[in-house]
């Protein structure tokens, strides 16, 4: 039987979830799987991917091959790299604890590169809330500076027209 780690589809339409699965390849895409080893959803900014690390890297050291997409979310997780390390023990070419000493800085700049991303998204949507305040800001301004000429422009009418009146009111009272 060949196994595949692969995605099945889940959530409602135009939001979809995924659902990270090792599953026999003869299988439907959303049908029987042999294990859920995780979820990604792609709408988050950055994606979230919620993996069982362990039990996806076991799947692969029995040979489970990973679909194109499976691919890039286990090499973004770090399976694939963790996966190539425990080969080169098995080879002989470093020992055990160098292979976790490489995988744990390799992992710390990877969630500091996530932890920068996020920051960046975050003081990114504070700018552009700024703007789009001072953008409002502006516009409220410009109205308030408009309506009030407008009540001045209306009060210098009124004041006329009340200079008139009384004009011929004294008029009328001195024939």
């Amino acid at each position: 039987m060949a196994v595949k780690i692969r995605l099945a589809r889940h959530g409602k339409k135009g939001a979809p979830i995924y659902h990270i699965v090792a599953a026999d390849s003869r299988a439907p895409r959303d049908g029987r799987f042999i294990e859920k080893l995780g979820v990604y959803n792609p709408n988050t900014n950055p994606a979230t991917i919620d993996l069982k690390f362990d039990r996806a890297l076991d799947w692969l050291l029995k040979g489970a091959q990973p679909t194109d997409t499976c691919r890039a979310i286990l090499s973004y997780k770090g399976v694939l790299y963790k996966k190539h390390l425990l080969g080169g023990v098995a080879k002989g070419a470093f020992s055990e604890s160098d292979a976790e000493a490489k995988f744990n800085k390799w992992l710390g700049e990877k969630e500091s590169k996530i932890a920068a991303k996020v920051n960046k998204l975050a003081t990114d949507a504070k700018s552009a809330e700024k703007a789009a305040l001072a953008a409002e800001t502006k516009v409220k301004e410009e109205r308030a500076a408009a309506i009030a000429e407008k009540k001045a422009a209306a009060a210098a009418e009124a004041a006329e027209a009340a200079a008139e009146e009384s004009a011929e009111a004294t008029e009328e009272s001195a024939e």
